[in-house]
């Protein structure tokens, strides 16, 4: 299974399970995961959710291939309904980072209450390599988070960094060894399951409400962007070069 689920008192574990793939998302990952967020939400047993990687990775982004295959960028896109689904989740988040974290590895951390990251942990969102745009609302919260010319740097540029300029940029709570991650991040979750109910959901509430209405705007925006520009042929120069192995060549585009 590419999705494992685990219930632990009031946690529960969502961990994405494509070793071979480093976690690589799948259309049909997507679709499970915005299911899990939905039934965690409706569920009183689940007080906070936590999301992490198996394998020694957390997220290596879309699985290109089945993007490829079957680019779903409308409306009711499982990628889109994921990204709805996290974004306004109004239980905590948790989130326990090792490995590669990539596009939509590191936007979906945006929408996370509390992310610790293994030492070893690398943060890249190539987006505009791939002739796209940012997604997951990261051209709106990136900029708020970490600072305009930090949030460009990455965006733009698209290179990855590590855990300590995670952390430097606001996203990531705190950096520990490999072996630790996920054990930490566990017993925070714990300790945020024994709070009262009622309080962390409220709470949640009143930090995110004012960005609510403009998130959730804004992933549609670039929803809407980022299928015309996959259209596009710098897009399409960008994924045949990395499907052959070769630096793509945006030379003969304006």
């Amino acid at each position: 299974m590419d999705i494992l689920i685990q219930r632990d008192g009031g946690v529960l574990t969502i961990a994405l399970n494509r070793p071979d793939k480093k976690n690589a998302l799948t259309a049909a990952m997507y679709q499970e995961l915005a299911d899990t967020f939905f039934e965690a939400e409706k569920d009183a047993s689940v007080r906070v959710v936590l999301l992490r990687g198996n394998g020694g990775a957390f997220c290596a982004g879309n699985d290109l291939e089945d993007f490829m295959k079957a680019p779903n960028t409308d409306h009711d896109a499982p990628v889109l309904q994921f990204l709805r689904r996290i974004s306004s989740a109004p239980k905590p988040v948790v989130a326990a980072v090792t490995g590669v974290a990539v596009g939509v590895g590191t936007t979906m951390l945006l929408h996370c209450d509390l992310v610790y990251a293994a030492s070893t942990a690398r943060f890249s969102m190539p987006f505009v390599q791939l002739g796209l745009c940012p997604e997951a609302a990261s051209s709106l919260l990136l900029p708020r988070v970490a600072g305009y010319q930090r949030a460009a740097e990455k965006l733009l540029l698209g290179e990855a960094f590590d855990a300590q300029e995670a952390v430097g940029m606001g996203f990531v709570n705190r950096v520990l060894d490999a072996a630790e991650v996920d054990a930490f991040a566990l017993a925070q979750a714990h300790k945020l399951a024994s709070l009262p109910a009622s309080s962390l959901r409220l709470s949640k509430s009143l930090m995110k409400s004012a960005d609510a209405a403009a998130v959730a705007h804004r992933i549609d925006e670039e929803a809407g962007h980022f299928g015309t520009m996959l259209k596009a042929p710098e897009a399409r120069e960008a994924f045949q070069a990395f499907f052959d192995k070769r630096k793509p060549d945006f030379s003969r585009f304006d």
